[in-house]
């Protein structure tokens, strides 16, 4: 959505994994930091002092290093978030949770500022809800951890807020207590640990402690090493031959998951909260349409949101039948997944009609312009598998033209431009969450391929941006997605302006939810031309400048389809959505406009291509499914990547050619 200020500070990084040959006794878990450097090395120690912590916990509370390793990285991958809270109130390094605490920080849910028809329909009023979100006055246990890791540790709470050594610790005591309570020997190996680590997640269900459990123990077997958003260096050696004691779980008096009707992978925790489909008012229903997917049109696309708001609040809404819909929630603590709707139906969530009868929205548990209201390990690898089994049920490729973000979804008329929503935002990191889909970013063998990735590395890039606490006042500096665009190859060059944005012709601005002027990893342009350190690719109609040096790349060589004005047309339309011609329409069916927008696909320019599709229109404007009908026309389509948002040409208007041609 489009993100509010809220609270903000540094926070992860991407990931290595590290594998070891062969087992690795437990007694040499931690893989060696200082080399052969002096023990007094200042630089060396200072950044191991949080792998320390981690050793000093668990020989203080008996928890085998790897398993207070591994939980902590799945939580934050051993992030510290500069003291502060995520979406659910987690503090620190092993994600204790205050949410009393954090829950002043809390801005607007997803959908409710208003801004964006969710919907997207012209045949039907715009859907501009205003619901307030219940307040919840009863926190759940998962969300007061750091109170109890205080009362089993004694150190204030607030320290363990703001002390990673601290929080390092009333972690190693959960732990403890959890196998204390099981009834389980504090024991050396990591194996005898999996029911109180199933306990750790905050689950209240056997399935999603289960897939936790199996993922922390997975975390072990491979082996992990990165250095933290402090700058700290830490390391977990592999242990390959690792098993684990799965029937702990049958003691942990988890309640058996409500998976009845959801369509998940079983290599995720999964439950069913149906949105209701129901009638009110004059004739007025929610808060999706009944479809038939994909016998009826296919499904192309899966979108990703996040929720702007905490959990509970957004399954208040997501329940409300005058409200809108998306097919998935996914929790951040433990990567909980709820289902809504099914794939077979249409949900409201994208804001363009084109792209909800077309797509699966998932939305996950975090804040856009509030970089610590981490998404965790967890979630993005519950995300990850979720999108991996739709992806292959539905046929739907790995890339970043099929797997969207909201802020990439275009608006379907220029009216609705301004007021399309911006979230996941330039702090999800899309090089992590395409390892974990099984298909890294990476660049094509090469140089001159005609097209280029954007592929900045995710920690180490931090381009400035305003307005995540305060209008106008500077973000805290951290890993980003985004790469910032440049009328000329200068660093004080002015930004690229978006007309669709501002047709008055103002300039685009650094502010966190401005899309005019960036591009985000993964997505693929056509190169226009190079100038020593810096790259220009086409762009809203223009030519565009990003620094792309060769010795820390933003963006690397691709090749692919592009389109290009067929010969003669010196200029040619753009459209936010696909949809057939007028002659396509049957008798009852109003004719839907299909609107260009405000920009120009011009003369010598190209644009990297997707799909060709059909022209195509999904007609429910009623309750009753009766006179649904999917209005498909013979006019085909390109879909392209046309700016920060994907756009669509008509395949009459263009030759599509190899980009290296």
């Amino acid at each position: 959505m489009r993100g509010s200020p809220t609270d903000s500070s540094p926070s992860t990084g991407h990931g290595r994994a590290h594998r070891a040959a062969g087992a690795v006794a437990s007694a040499a878990l931690l893989l060696p930091l200082l080399g052969a450097a002096p023990s007094d090395s200042g630089a060396r120690t200072s950044s191991a002092r949080l792998q320390s912590a981690f050793a000093d916990a668990a020989a203080q509370y008996d928890v085998p290093r790897s398993v207070l390793l591994a939980v902590s990285y799945l939580q934050s991958r051993w992030d510290a978030h500069g003291g502060a809270p995520s979406v659910t109130g987690g503090y620190g390094p092993m994600h204790l949770t205050d949410a009393r605490t954090a829950i002043a920080r809390t801005v607007a849910p997803h959908h409710s500022d208003a801004t964006e028809d969710a919907r997207g329909d012209d045949s039907r009023k715009p859907l501009l809800p205003d619901t307030k979100v219940p307040e919840n006055t009863q926190l759940p246990a998962r969300l007061k951890t750091l109170t109890k890791a205080a009362e089993l540790t004694g150190i204030p709470a607030e320290r363990l807020r703001t002390d990673a050594a601290a929080n390092v610790a009333g972690g190693a005591a959960l732990l403890a207590a959890a196998q204390k309570q099981l009834g389980e020997p504090l024991s050396d190996d990591a194996a005898d640990w999996y029911g109180a680590v199933a306990r750790y997640s905050g689950a209240d269900d056997t399935a999603t402690a289960a897939t936790y459990a199996d993922d922390v123990f997975e975390v072990i077997r491979r082996g992990e090493h990165r250095t933290t958003d402090a700058g700290q260096q830490v390391a977990l050696a592999a242990q390959p031959e690792l098993r684990s004691s799965t029937a702990q779980l049958g003691g942990t008096g988890l309640r058996a998951a409500r998976a009845a009707g959801t369509e998940c992978p079983a290599t995720v925790s999964c439950e069913w909260i149906p949105a209701p489909y129901e009638e009110f008012g004059e004739g007025d229903y929610g808060n999706h349409d009944l479809g038939n997917r994909p016998k009826s049109q296919s499904i192309e696309y899966i979108v990703v949101h996040d929720t702007e708001g905490a959990w509970e609040g957004v399954l208040n809404m997501v329940q409300d039948p005058t409200y809108v819909s998306w097919q998935y929630t996914l929790r951040s603590t433990d990567g909980h997944i709820a289902q809504h709707v099914k794939a077979k139906d249409v949900a409201w969530h994208a804001g363009n009609w084109y792209v909800n009868a077309k797509s699966i929205g998932l939305e996950h548990e975090g804040f856009l312009a509030a970089p610590d209201a981490w998404y965790t390990e967890a979630m993005y690898r519950s995300s990850a598998r979720l999108v991996t089994y739709l992806a292959k049920k539905y046929g739907i490729p790995l890339d970043r033209q099929h797997i969207l973000g909201h802020d990439t979804v275009p608006g379907p008329t220029s009216a609705n431009i301004p007021g399309m929503h911006t979230d996941p935002g330039p702090y999800w990191d899309w090089q992590h969450y395409f390892a974990l889909l099984g298909k890294p970013l990476r660049a094509a063998p090469g140089s001159n391929g005609g097209l280029v990735t954007v592929l900045p590395q995710f920690a180490e890039h931090k381009p400035e941006f305003t307005g995540c606490v305060t209008k106008g006042e500077p973000c805290a500096a951290h890993g980003s997605s985004a790469v910032r665009l440049h009328t000329r190859p200068r660093a004080d060059a002015p930004l690229v302006k978006d007309i669709g944005l501002r047709p008055n012709g103002a300039d685009s601005t650094i502010d966190v939810n401005d899309l005019g002027s960036r591009v985000s990893t993964g997505q693929r342009y056509a190169v226009a031309g190079r100038d020593g350190d810096w790259t220009a690719i086409w762009y809203l109609g223009q030519k565009a400048w990003f620094k792309n040096p060769a010795k820390q790349p933003t963006a690397v060589n691709a090749t692919g389809l592009v389109v290009t004005p067929k010969a003669g047309l010196t200029e040619i339309p753009v459209y936010g959505r696909a949809y057939p011609e007028k002659a396509a329409y049957p008798a009852g069916v109003p004719v839907q406009e299909v609107s260009p927008l405000p920009y120009k696909l011009l003369k010598g320019q190209k644009y990297s291509a997707g799909d060709k599709v059909p022209g195509e229109y999904f007609y429910a404007p009623t309750f009753d499914t009766t006179p649904h009908r999917v209005v498909r026309g013979k006019d085909m389509y390109y879909e392209i990547q046309f700016g920060h948002r994907v756009a669509y040409v008509r395949a009459a208007d263009v030759r599509a050619v190899p980009s290296a041609s």
